[in-house]
């Protein structure tokens, strides 16, 4: 396997040199992943100061591994960790993250999502089923006579956004402005962000919290069907949500609700344009019609990296780390690994290997797995098929956040 230009590994040292922000990374990581599974999985990156995993087992198995946590300040001080004091113009945007989801261990992370579970299992899910192709139809019909689009924005962006907004209780006419912040929350998970963009984020955070808070005191004085509802007026044990909880939880769910959906979206439509598949074949029912997604899902995952702290001593793949250490988990990469997917740079939607990882595993399953699977399921056929023909009209463009991989444009014709 060739190591690309770009790209300096040390396989002795297992440290690896590579700019996070180079076009050629970034636009093609697949690539890299190749290289780095032939030469060096597991692999200190110079640039991100870290540890880093890209086989399968090693990814999977860190994932569920209670020894490593999203959380690390609720065993060791910052003193003891040698961490840097929060960054005042970052107060909005850590208050808003506080009570993620994303970044609890158990006990707060158990309690928070069992009161949130409820609504995004499969059964529950399901029942959005015709409302979604109702909106996807509506959609296409709205730009199907030009035969030109920018899908992105005129489809993959508003499906994911306003089913979340309707599961929740948002109004769906908010959906550009949640989208607007969305965009600059994400920001801040890319490799070399800005203090500006540091700061767009913290505005978007601010902005948003007292947006969502002006929502739940609505949904106390009447209470309503919806996700929002439940999560103020159900108990836990004896325990109800607090307002920071509830707008924790308010904005992560709308975050990953949508952002990750929209990526996939585009990645699959190009991925399938690219792969010179018959649309109709990858989508004459609905078994074959999940097998696609899933493939898709495996080759180009919308959300690459997620970090773990290692919350005691452990030794993973000949690497000892220490408490406090972090690690990263290339969850795209291991589900590039050539010893668990024969041929894994090529589309092939009838595999029957391991599943993909790219909702990730463990308690910090993407919760929103179930929704995101149906959007992806239910939309893309729909698509093929009132668009036949479709085709690229320019080459895609990428974004350059790289924690979240997905298109900035996908322009179509057909």
């Amino acid at each position: 396997m060739m190591i690309p230009s770009f790209l300096s590994i040390d396989r002795a040292s297992r440290h690896v040199s590579l700019d996070g922000r180079n076009p050629a990374f970034y636009g093609n990581p697949n690539a890299v992943y190749a290289a780095l599974h032939a030469h060096c999985p597991t692999f200190y990156w110079s640039e991100q100061k870290q540890w880093f995993f890209t086989g399968y087992d090693h990814v999977n198995g860190l994932l569920r591994d209670r020894r490593f946590g999203r959380q690390i300040l609720h065993i060791a001080s910052r003193e003891e960790l040698c961490l840097a004091e929060p960054m005042p113009h970052l107060a909005s945007f850590d208050l808003s993250e506080r009570y993620s989801l994303l970044e609890l261990e158990p006990p707060e992370h158990t309690r928070l999502r069992t009161l949130v579970n409820r609504a995004f299992v499969s059964r529950h899910v399901e029942k959005m089923k015709p409302d979604l192709a109702e909106l996807a139809n509506r959609l296409i019909d709205g730009f199907a006579e030009r035969r030109e689009v920018e899908l992105l924005s005129a489809f993959a962006d508003i499906i994911p956004v306003t089913m979340i907004a309707r599961m929740i209780g948002i109004p769906e006419e908010m959906g550009p402005q949640l989208l607007a912040w969305s965009h600059a929350y994400v920001r801040m998970y890319m490799f070399g962000r800005t203090r500006e963009q540091e700061e767009e984020a913290e505005r978007a955070a601010k902005e948003f919290s007292d947006y969502v808070k002006t929502v739940i005191t609505e949904r106390r004085a009447e209470p309503r069907d919806d996700l929002l509802t439940h999560m103020i007026h159900t108990e836990h044990k004896g325990q109800y949500l607090t307002e920071e909880e509830l707008v924790s939880t308010t904005i992560v769910l709308l975050n990953a609700g949508h952002e990750a959906t929209v990526h996939q979206i585009g990645n699959s439509v190009r991925t399938i344009l690219d792969s010179g598949c018959d649309p109709a074949k990858l989508f004459r029912d609905e078994a074959t019609t999940e097998r696609t997604v899933e493939e898709t899902l495996r080759i180009c995952a919308p959300v690459h990296i997620f970090q773990r702290w290692a919350l005691e001593p452990a030794e993973i793949d000949g690497v000892s780390f220490k408490r406090g250490d972090k690690v990263s988990l290339i969850l795209a990469a291991a589900n590039l690994d050539p010893a668990k997917f024969t041929d894994p740079l090529t589309f092939k939607p009838d595999r029957n290997e391991a599943a993909n990882l790219s909702f990730g595993a463990g308690i910090h399953f993407c919760i929103g797995a179930p929704l995101a699977r149906l959007e992806l399921n239910v939309v893309l056929p729909i698509l093929f098929e009132r668009l036949a023909g479709l085709r690229l009209a320019k080459t895609p463009v990428v974004k350059d956040v790289y924690h979240f991989h997905g298109l900035d444009r996908l322009d179509l014709q057909w």
